[in-house]
């Protein structure tokens, strides 16, 4: 992998990944931008105990544009994106509209590849590690930054999940805390840890699902499983068999197996509903460690915490959503439509 980093006409950074050492990216920037300013705001809600994002100027953020007019394709002779070299295998980028910036984080973009029409599900073994290590190196950046607690790394795929760009993407959000998912996380490895003597959670989970019925596909280094209590309607678990905190953990051996389980994992999901279905929408998200003091979590370190990924869509059958209603949204307790058995059996049908 080559990386180089440059900058756009605004001032954010962008930095390509490349397969190939002997790649040379020297293209300029066009555009006439001015430096980019933001509002994002982080507030803390004293009830619950998590924060919000305040971020106004993504009020005027780029909404579903024509394909000839999409920001994340390279630049074409007059049409300027914000990649200006016209190809490139894995690019990353300051988001110009970020939910966080400056003392409140940091947000990133993270285009797949340079083809318009492609997927993550259609790139090839090669690509995916390449992607996978620029999400590695990116967490290893943004943990650096002194504003930043936890990285996230994530998808969003199709519009009923949101999606404004159609090209294959995802992005990273740098926080300044630890998120209320992963704090929870914490809290009950720390009471198990405690109530056990010592166990880990996560092992004990993963030892469970390894030895039951929901197991939806399996390498030597990694497997894949859908929860015991599964919150989506379809929602698979990823987990490196060997622990690890986060990406930055995963020795070759599981990096080198991960695009094939995890590409595979991707097309399974893309035949859940049958044929002649159009995507399936999914959100993909990378769980890790914070990088922050754990002292609020009595007796809990970084080691204790466990690498995963999670996958799940919000389309629960052939044409049908599922929607966080009023027992979701009012009061965090989800109602999940599938059973957790009968969607692994069903990931595991759809196998290539």
């Amino acid at each position: 992998m080559k990386k180089t980093s440059t900058r756009l006409a605004d001032g954010r950074e962008l930095i390509y990944y490349d397969l190939r050492d002997d790649t040379v990216r020297d293209a300029v920037d066009r555009r006439p931008l001015e430096r980019t300013v933001t509002t994002s705001e982080v507030r803390r809600d004293v009830l619950l105990g998590d924060s919000v994002a305040i971020a106004s100027h993504r009020q005027g953020r780029i909404y579903h544009p024509p394909v000839d007019q999409c920001p994340l394709c390279p630049t074409t002779g007059d049409r300027l994106s914000e990649i200006p070299d016209s190809s490139y295998d894995v690019a990353v980028f300051e988001n110009r509209f970020p939910s966080l910036a400056g003392d409140s984080g940091r947000c990133e973009v993270v285009c797949f590849t340079s083809d318009h029409d492609a997927s993550f599900a259609s790139l090839t073994e090669e690509q995916a590690a390449l992607v996978l290590d620029a999400w590695t190196d990116r967490t290893s950046e943004l943990s650096h930054l002194p504003s930043v607690e936890q990285v996230f790394c994530f998808e969003n795929r199709g519009e009923e999940i949101g999606v404004t760009l159609g090209h294959p993407h995802g992005q990273i959000y740098a926080y300044p805390f630890t998120t209320p998912r992963t704090a929870l996380m914490l809290r009950s490895l720390a009471t198990h840890k405690e109530a056990t003597g010592g166990e880990n959670l996560f092992d004990s989970v993963l030892e469970r699902e390894l030895a039951g019925e929901r197991v939806v596909l399996e390498g030597e280094h990694w497997v894949a499983f859908v929860p015991y209590a599964a919150h989506w309607p379809y929602e698979v678990h990823l987990y490196p068999k060997r622990r690890v905190p986060d990406l930055l953990g995963l020795d070759e051996a599981a990096r080198t197996e991960f695009p094939k389980v995890y590409l595979e994992l991707l097309r399974r999901f893309d035949r859940i509903f049958g044929e002649g279905e159009p995507p399936t929408p999914y959100i993909s998200a990378w769980h890790q460690a914070p990088f922050g003091t754990l002292e609020e979590f009595d007796g809990v370190s970084r080691d204790d915490f466990a690498l995963h990924l999670e996958l799940f869509t919000i389309r629960r059958t052939s044409g049908k959503l599922k929607f966080l209603a009023g027992s979701e949204s009012g009061m965090s307790v989800f109602i999940n439509d599938v059973p957790p058995e009968f969607a692994a059996e069903r990931l595991r049908e759809v196998a290539s």
